[in-house]
């Protein structure tokens, strides 16, 4: 009976618990007194029923959660089979109405402890930007030349905020080793921004085609700090980590800080992440970001087929505002929205079944495959009870 001890099983309980002692009280009191009426009364057939009803209720209520407890042995199997893209240390959480469903942690890596997001944190750097949109600071479509104005002295004066948030400034990025020499010649995210505008060139119209890279998101990150006056991390602080109980969230624990790739968290805080994410902006009952935001970040910007040069983990998923949909249903809608970044790690939350997930591995792994992730979102969703969602 004790793992039924719920709030409102304990209620019944106690109630139950009040009501035999009040009745044992009543029968012994008649029977001293000699108050054969009451005596009778008091053990007669009604009364014991009513006891005998509150029993069964406490009984079912028990049964039905007893019943309704998920087995999800077969996810933890399918999770020790990939070893090659998790490694030994990860940490897995899935939520659903403020509970935990399942977890798994490693000896030395547990919800708690923070691990590389990786590209990942776009996602939480999309959700910094669209505060500063509720608060009418900033608008999806305003032009960056607006607060940064190098853009237009290169020709690049039709890129909007919108198109930096969704991949699609038409901005070339450099790849291989010229990535990694061109990340670690920069001063301060302000530098990097302006090598954008004078270094880089226009690949694709502005809006017509989708790029995986940081370029977007690094350059909206610095549009907040032009706005703001303060640093991005300082705003990340103020706005999303302290707001949502990120307590192991930095964006400044590499050498330099960027908002695109640098971010490191645990499981727990990309939970609590996502589950304001879910709630609609809300987190324990306070408000981070507005419902329209959250529903501007849902929502497809651009169709599959102006996707270019993406990874394989991420072929055949869309994007919205900062964040991938995962999957839609038979409208078009978002049902699934997340952002698995390449290296092992995956995040999303499921609004048709109404939970998050969070898998966090301690260090980068090989490329994931997009087959591992939509192998462990199966299993999931045969665990979790299905709420009606039609999907394409």
């Amino acid at each position: 009976m004790t793992l039924c001890l719920t709030p409102h099983n304990l209620l019944l309980l106690i109630t139950y618990e009040v009501c035999l002692m009040t009745y044992n009280l009543s029968i012994t009191f008649a029977k001293t007194l000699g108050m054969k009426n009451s005596y009778n009364i008091l053990t007669g057939s009604k009364i014991q029923n009513g006891l005998k009803l509150l029993v069964l209720v406490l009984l079912l209520s028990c049964y039905s959660q007893l019943k309704a407890q998920l087995d999800f042995s077969p996810l933890d199997k399918k999770l020790n089979t990939y070893k090659l893209e998790l490694g030994i240390n990860y940490a897995c959480l899935i939520e659903k109405d403020g509970k935990v469903l399942f977890k798994k942690e490693s000896p030395d890596f547990d919800v708690k402890t923070s691990g590389t997001l990786g590209s990942t944190s776009q996602w939480l750097t999309a959700a910094l930007v669209m505060s500063f949109v509720d608060q009418g600071k900033l608008s999806l479509d305003d032009n960056i030349t607006q607060y940064l104005p190098i853009f237009a002295e290169y020709g690049k004066k039709y890129i909007t905020l919108r198109h930096c948030l969704a991949g699609q400034t038409g901005i070339e990025a450099p790849k291989g080793i010229a990535k990694l020499f061109e990340k670690n010649r920069f001063e301060s995210l302000e530098e990097e921004v302006n090598s954008y505008a004078n270094k880089h060139e226009i690949l694709y119209n502005p809006g017509t085609a989708f790029m995986y890279n940081s370029i977007g998101l690094n350059l909206a990150a610095r549009i907040v700090e032009v706005v703001s006056k303060k640093s991005f991390e300082q705003m990340m602080m103020e706005r999303i980590v302290h707001p949502l109980a990120m307590k192991s969230t930095s964006f400044s624990d590499n050498d330099r800080v960027t908002p695109a790739s640098s971010g490191t968290a645990s499981a727990l805080d990309m939970t609590n992440f996502m589950t304001m994410i879910l709630n609609k902006g809300i987190f324990n009952g306070k408000r981070i970001l507005s419902e329209k935001a959250v529903v501007d970040m849902e929502t497809l910007q651009i169709d599959a087929s102006l996707m270019k040069d993406l990874p394989p983990s991420l072929t055949g998923f869309t994007y919205g505002v900062g964040e991938w949909v995962l999957d839609k249903d038979a409208n078009g809608q978002s049902t699934v929205i997340g952002f698995p970044n390449m290296y092992g790690s995956l995040f999303f939350v499921d609004k048709c079944k109404g939970y998050t997930f969070a898998l966090l591995t301690k260090s980068l792994q090989m490329e994931s495959k997009k087959e591992t992730y939509l192998a462990i979102k199966k299993i999931v969703d045969g665990i979790i009870q299905d709420n009606g969602c039609a999907t394409k």
